[in-house]
């Protein structure tokens, strides 16, 4: 059974990065998170890679259950694993401010495209 604590507050920081950075060195950036955690033979996320990678960035206290959690949510074409195209898309879903920058944009953009019959 894994026990979530609500009481945590989630900061999104991608927002901010991409406005320092740049779109352009924020992809870069999100690429290099890839390479931190892939396995270097098989060039994807598995779950032993993240596991094992994943006391990089501080999560050395999460559980296999949490670990398959993130892989299956990312994993889109069901290999069980991570490319890095899923990783930066699994990374977009998991940021509020992008995606409702996202929504704006696409809102934004539709009003002003034609229609196409």
């Amino acid at each position: 059974m894994v026990i979530i604590d609500t009481n945590l507050d989630f900061e999104d920081y991608f927002p901010s990065m991409i406005t320092r950075l740049g779109a352009e060195a924020f992809i870069c950036e999100l690429c290099m998170g890839f390479l931190l955690l892939m396995d270097v033979e098989k060039g994807v996320i598995t779950f032993e890679s993240l596991k094992r990678n994943s006391i990089l960035l501080g999560l050395n206290d999460m559980g296999d259950d949490e670990f398959l959690c993130m892989l299956n949510e990312g994993d889109l074409d069901g290999d069980g694993a991570l490319s890095q195209m899923e990783f930066c898309i699994l990374m977009f879903r998991l940021s509020p401010g992008l995606m409702d920058e996202s929504r704006l944009l696409m809102m934004n953009l539709g009003a002003s495209l034609p229609i196409l019959s």
